[in-house]
C-alpha cells in the first residue's frame, strides 16, 4: 500500500481563472498547505478533450443532470427538462464552449488527502454560495441563477477532481506517466517525518 504523502489529484485552472491573473493566488493556495506540483501544462484544449474529461465516469451525465434539475427545483423553477440525460447533454455543452474558450493550467498535486485538501481550499461549485476563505468564494461572484440566465456554464476558477477514483481516471487523461515527476522537497521532512529527528542535525 503506498503512503498517504502519494496521494494525487488533479486541478485546471480555467479560461476565467488565467483572465483574472489568478494562477499565482490560486496556485499559492494549495502549496501553502504542504501539497506540492507534479505535473504541469498550459494550452488551450479542444471539444473532444473536454468531453472526454467530463465524462471518464460513465455516470456523470446522469448525476450531473440529476444535480442540475435539483438546483432548479430548489429555487422553485422548472427545469428545461425532467430528462436528466438530457440535462446532462446542456451543462457538457455549456463546459465544452466554456473551458476552449482560452488556455487552461493543468496540474497534478502530490501529498496527504490531496483530493480532499484541495476539495476544501475550492469551495462548492458555486461561487455565490462558496465559504468565504475558498477560492471560489474568495475569487468570483458567479451563481448558478446568473449562468442559467445567460445559457452558460457557472465560472468558477478551477476544476478539482472530486473523489481519489476520479483523480486517478482524470490524470491520465492529461498527462502521460513520464509527465509526472518524482522528487522530493525539504518541507516534507517536516511534514512526513514521524519523528522530525532531522531538524537539529
Amino acid at each position: 500500500m503506498s503512503h498517504f504523502k502519494e496521494e494525487k489529484t488533479l486541478v485546471i485552472i480555467k479560461p476565467d481563472g488565467i483572465q483574472r491573473s489568478l494562477i499565482g493566488e490560486v496556485i499559492k493556495r494549495y502549496e501553502r498547505v504542504g501539497l506540492k506540483i507534479v505535473a504541469m501544462k498550459f494550452f488551450v484544449p479542444t471539444e473532444e478533450q473536454i468531453e472526454i474529461h467530463y465524462t471518464v465516469d460513465p455516470n456523470w451525465k446522469r448525476i450531473a443532470g440529476e444535480k442540475s434539475i435539483i438546483a432548479y427545483e430548489k429555487k422553485g423553477q422548472e427545469p428545461p427538462s425532467r430528462d436528466p440525460i438530457e440535462v446532462g447533454e446542456k451543462v457538457l455543452s455549456n463546459l465544452k464552449r466554456y473551458m476552449t474558450s482560452g488556455p487552461v493550467l493543468a496540474f497534478v498535486l502530490e501529498g496527504a488527502h490531496a483530493v480532499g485538501l484541495v476539495r476544501k481550499l475550492t469551495g462548492g461549485t458555486e461561487p455565490l454560495t462558496s465559504d468565504v476563505g475558498t477560492i471560489r468564494g474568495d475569487y468570483m461572484l458567479d451563481s448558478y441563477q446568473m449562468a442559467d440566465a445567460d445559457s452558460r456554464a457557472v465560472r468558477n476558477v478551477v476544476h478539482a477532481s472530486g473523489t481519489v477514483e476520479e483523480a486517478n481516471m482524470e490524470i491520465p487523461h492529461w498527462f502521460k506517466e513520464d509527465e509526472i515527476i518524482k522528487y522530493n522537497i525539504v518541507q516534507e521532512k517536516i511534514l512526513y517525518d514521524v519523528n522530525l529527528d532531522g531538524i537539529l542535525e
